[in-house]
């Protein structure tokens, strides 16, 4: 992970240079003006890990610069992170300064911290894990009152739990998710809220039915739900299968299917290309799909699902990219328009920048 340039002063500008992106990547589209949401100017990123680095017989915090993986930047806080991480980082480091057992070939450290006040720490070793580091390690997380996770090759050992808690508010309502350690979450908690409250409002109230592809956690499908008839989720990944299936049990919503499937595998269920066992329990034919919610990874949607998405009324798209988002778009815009658009900063000071899109049919 390279170092963020954390300058407050600048913030403000480069938030309206990434809306003027934004507003250049839609024009050929007549997207409105797109709504801005602004981030924390620090302590707002939840999970962050660090290269640990020797140096006078100690081993310190790293990072590096893009691109640069030999010259180490020390770092004893970290001002993008949380409160939390920066409360833990020194503790941590203290503790493996102090015992041989938990630093002998420790070469990794991540945090995963939550707006609810959670947190869980994981080791990576480049040795087994045994009894000694066991012992030393359940004492360690009982000092900081965190869960902690060893990992050293073919072995996982975990001490207290292996996710996190989190309570986002959607609508006055708070909705609790597990976050899995290794799975993936949005790393910008404040601006996630954002998000979800956003896609909320855009999606309305309806009287049909959602389909959701990469639906991840759950992390858009619990608030979602609350605002449908009815949701399709899919997701491939099964340790975010899990986690969204113990969401969806925890916050008591009765109207969500989850299917381990695909984007693509699920273009195919619809089209009847061929059948999938993992969808044997469905009747896709009872659905009544109005909307479409998409959040893909970076290389956006691949042809076939930008078709399927087609299909739809409505589609409400979530891009961590937004230039595959452009060209998506540019695949739907004989027959869909843009109704909405948002800019999310979930990364500040960065060039990276989150997006939003209502498209509705022509």
């Amino acid at each position: 992970m390279p170092l963020p340039k954390l300058d407050p002063a600048q913030y403000e500008t480069q938030l309206a240079e990434k809306a003027a992106r934004l507003v250049e990547l839609l024009a050929p589209f007549d997207a409105p003006a797109p709504e801005v949401f602004d981030s924390p100017r620090e302590h707002y990123r939840l999970r962050t890990e660090f290269r640990l680095w020797r140096e006078d017989g100690q081993r310190h915090y790293a990072m590096f610069e893009q691109g640069d993986k030999h010259k180490a930047i020390l770092i004893d806080d970290f001002p993008i992170a949380s409160r939390r991480i920066n409360e833990l980082m020194p503790q941590l480091k203290a503790a493996w300064q102090a015992s041989e057992v938990l630093s002998f070939k420790l070469f990794q450290v991540e945090f995963l911290t939550t707006l609810a006040g959670d947190a869980l720490i994981t080791l990576a070793y480049h040795r087994p894990l045994d009894e000694a580091w066991q012992a030393e390690a359940e004492q360690l997380a009982a000092d900081l009152g965190v869960s902690l996770v060893g990992r050293s090759k073919g072995k996982r050992i975990v001490i207290g739990r292996d996710y996190v808690e989190e309570a986002l508010v959607v609508a006055g309502r708070s909705f609790r998710y597990r976050q899995p350690e290794g799975a993936f979450t949005q790393p910008n908690g404040a601006v996630c809220q954002k998000m979800l409250n956003w896609a909320f409002d855009v999606l309305g109230e309806r009287d049909d039915d959602l389909l959701e592809l990469y639906c991840g956690n759950g992390n858009f499908t619990l608030p979602l739900a609350t605002r449908v008839r009815r949701v399709l989720a899919t997701e491939i990944s099964k340790t975010s299968v899990n986690a969204a299936l113990a969401n969806i049990a925890d916050n008591g919503i009765d109207n969500i299917e989850l299917v381990r499937l695909s984007a693509e595998e699920l273009t195919q269920a619809l089209n009847e290309v061929r059948p999938f066992r993992r969808l044997a329990h469905i009747d896709l034919k009872s659905y009544d799909f109005g909307s479409i919610f998409v959040d893909p990874p970076r290389a956006g949607m691949d042809p076939d699902t930008c078709e399927l998405t087609r299909r739809f009324e409505r589609i409400l798209y979530i891009s961590c990219n937004p230039d595959t988002l452009a060209q998506n778009i540019a695949q739907l815009a004989d027959t869909h328009r843009i109704e909405r658009c948002a800019l999310f900063d979930q990364f500040p000071y960065t060039h990276h920048m989150e997006s939003g899109v209502l498209l509705v049919r022509k």
